[in-house]
């Protein structure tokens, strides 16, 4: 039962490895390769975390603020200044008009921008979910094969004894 539950947890190479060998050399091959999953462990930590900051850093660009177009001024009265006003007024109108044009393209620019940066954290989110579900899925494998590892133990050694 033991063999089976090693060949299915960590390949054949582990068991044909295991195969033969006295009981102390099998507990320094275990040991070594709980370090090697350890180190795979914090590996996997380490990315998820650079993969959390990294998606932090594109959910704070996404909001920059946006340049605000100041108030017309009011005309003031007085019938001699009116073709002074009406000049003043068509040379507001323009400016207003050239900032319109260059928000409008500059508002189309950051659409753009943020319609990427939303879509690549989503796909930070994804990956990230499906990283942590495969992570739960390596966690409960290694508690089931430690329960099955523990319950052999007892059962060869009240074998042993008897």
């Amino acid at each position: 039962m033991v063999k089976k539950v090693l060949i299915s947890a960590f390949g054949a190479a582990f068991a044909f490895e295991m195969q033969g060998r006295p009981p102390r050399h099998r507990s320094l091959i275990m040991a070594q390769q709980g370090a090697t999953l350890q180190n795979y462990n914090n590996e996997l930590v380490k990315c998820i975390e650079d993969l959390r900051e990294k998606r932090e850093e594109v959910r704070k660009a996404a909001h920059h603020p946006f340049c605000r177009v100041g108030r017309v001024s009011v005309l003031t009265a007085g019938f001699p200044q009116v073709n002074r006003q009406i000049l003043k007024d068509e040379e507001d109108k323009a400016k207003i008009q050239k900032d319109l044009s260059i928000l409008t393209d500059r508002l189309s620019r950051i659409n753009e921008s943020l319609s990427r940066r939303m879509q690549a954290r989503n796909e930070y989110d994804r990956t990230i979910q499906e990283t942590e579900a495969a992570y739960m899925k390596i966690l409960e494998s290694s508690q089931t094969l430690l329960h099955v590892l523990k319950r052999e133990t007892v059962n060869l050694t009240k074998k042993r004894q008897t």
